[in-house]
């Protein structure tokens, strides 16, 4: 994306459906992106690489509001 980050993106969304659920994902450690502003605390997350299942298992976590 261009001209936003992910967290921008998810701003926007937010701004418009608070309910949407969410993940992140990057290369980076959840420890770094906070600091940069990528992340606000207790986002759902997953670092790169990863595989099917742990995509599917987080994905899961996420829509039954286990995370």
């Amino acid at each position: 994306m261009p001209e936003m980050n992910g967290r921008d993106l998810a701003d926007r969304v937010l701004a418009l459906k608070p309910t949407v659920r969410h993940l992140f994902m990057s290369g980076y450690t959840v420890s770094v992106l906070p600091h940069h502003g990528a992340l606000w605390p207790g986002a759902n997350f997953i670092q790169n690489p990863f595989s099917k299942g742990a995509l599917a298992v987080k994905v899961r976590q996420i829509l039954d509001g286990s995370q």
